[in-house]
């Protein structure tokens, strides 16, 4: 029960002494853990509610200190693992209708997809996502309910154990408080022509990204085109195999596909991959040959499988890395809100930065090349550049991101003398943070950089508030 807890922060086994109050329930359902967090799985006790919406019992109250052992009536891994893997919403059909919950209907919606208007498209989508605003979890627009669970319990044991603070390895390298990255899913021919114009408005601004490309769709993918992709410093991966939305529709058909992907992974080089329209299903995912994942969003209130991860932090899908997508795509916010303003990105900029989250965003080239849209991704890459000029977001390729997150996975915090160091691969870039209580609300510290480490490491704020 407290692996996901340790493997979230890195922190030293000793301080993460979890035990059940009791013995748990033999089903599943919502309750409550404290009055402003959501949580899905078995209790010890209480009633489990089928519903997010229903009157929710709150285990808050039945948690017992035992010596030194904190006696709690749920398992936080189980129940984070039921969030991650959106398990609840196969429970709640994830608040709302789903464009996949009907194979038949999807699979004609995408045989005619193409020679569809982009007006009659849009139409159609409004109609099926028009109840978004009515889905009351996850919580729109960030839901943060993993990192809270997660940090109410370090408070707990910051309490249980009458220390001051408890060390753990920070999230992100060289002490940044988060980090972004930006994508591009490249869906047809007019996006593949306009490739190059967008790693022009990328590099203006000293960003690099990662191209998704489909392997058997309407463009080529030759030579020539991976090449002027990579030989700029951007990304390739994988996306989907033809972009008919039937991936995940059948277990038989998605392990043939399997197969065909994982060729073209070879092929391309490539170690990430993203499915079409964000279909998913995370437990067939191991048939897939890749280090990462981008298929999950953080709330999926706007795509055509609702549901979400509730999480803004990566995370392991047994051996693949999953990076969530916590931002609204771009499609959405044009083409399903009509919206061409950087307040939505910059509030869920703004709500994932000040938890120390991961900022990814999708952007396809087949729908910037419209003015106002251009404009708006411009005005946004302006934004970006200020806040990592500012030392708020590290800006990396999703590669790093899962280079770093596997280095991270695998540190550990010793104790030397009076002093915590860091053991592993890649601890040359760790810093080292305290997590402390002031009043009931998380704060983190980060020690200063080693008088070794390097040069331009950057000089951050020490103190990060966490807590929502």
């Amino acid at each position: 029960m407290n692996g996901a807890f340790l493997d979230y922060y890195r922190c030293p086994d000793r301080f993460a002494t979890f035990a059940f109050s009791g013995g748990l329930s033999e089903d599943s359902g919502y309750f409550r853990f404290g009055l402003d967090t959501i949580c899905y799985g078995r209790s010890c006790s209480g009633r489990r509610a089928r519903s997010s919406t229903d009157e929710l019992h709150d285990v808050m109250q039945e948690i017992k200190v035992d010596g030194s052992t904190l006696q709690i009536p749920f398992s936080p891994s189980e129940v984070v693992a039921n969030l991650r893997y959106e398990r609840y919403a196969a429970s709640s059909n994830g608040g709302g209708k789903q464009l996949s919950a009907a194979p038949a209907l999807r699979k004609a919606y995408y045989k005619v997809r193409p020679i569809l208007p982009l007006s009659l498209r849009k139409h159609f989508q409004r109609i099926c996502l028009r109840d978004w605003e009515d889905i009351p979890f996850p919580h729109w627009p960030v839901d943060l309910s993993v990192e809270v669970v997660f940090e109410k319990l370090l408070a707990l044991l910051l309490k249980l154990h009458g220390v001051d603070e408890i060390p753990f390895i920070w999230f992100w390298p060289d002490g940044f408080p988060s980090c972004a990255i930006m994508t591009h899913d490249v869906e047809g021919l007019h996006g593949s022509k306009f490739c190059s114009t967008l790693m022009d408005l990328d590099e203006a601004h000293g960003i690099k990204a990662s191209f998704q490309l489909v392997p058997e769709g309407p463009y080529p993918v030759s030579s020539d085109f991976l090449g002027s992709i990579r030989d700029r410093g951007f990304e390739i991966n994988v996306h989907d195999l033809n972009h008919d939305g039937l991936l995940f529709s059948d277990r038989e058909l998605f392990l043939q596909r399997a197969e065909r992907i994982n060729r073209y992974a070879k092929e391309l080089a490539a170690v990430g991959f993203r499915s079409a329209v964000l279909y998913r299903n995370l437990d067939w995912l191991e048939a897939l040959d890749f280090s990462y994942d981008m298929s999950v969003p953080n709330v999926g209130h706007l795509e055509g499988q609702r549901g979400g991860c509730c999480s803004i932090m990566p995370f392991f899908i047994g051996k693949i890395l999953e990076l969530p997508l916590t931002t609204t795509q771009d499609y959405s916010l044009f083409h399903i809100l009509g919206q061409y303003s950087l307040e939505l990105w910059e509030r869920q900029i703004n709500l994932i930065s000040k938890n120390n989250g991961l900022v990814s965003f999708i952007f396809h080239p087949d729908y910037l090349r419209e003015t106002r849209a251009k404009d708006t991704y411009k005005a946004l890459l302006a934004h970006l550049t200020e806040l990592r000029s500012a030392g708020i977001l590290w800006m990396t390729l999703p590669r790093e991101v899962n280079q770093w997150w596997r280095q991270r996975s695998q540190m550990r915090l010793i104790r030397r003398g009076n002093r915590w160091e860091i053991e592993g691969a890649g601890k040359e870039r760790a810093r080292i943070a305290h997590a402390r209580l002031e009043g009931n609300r998380v704060v983190y510290r980060l020690e200063s950089p080693c008088p070794a480490g390097p040069a331009n490491r950057p000089q951050l704020p020490h103190c990060c508030a966490t807590s929502q």
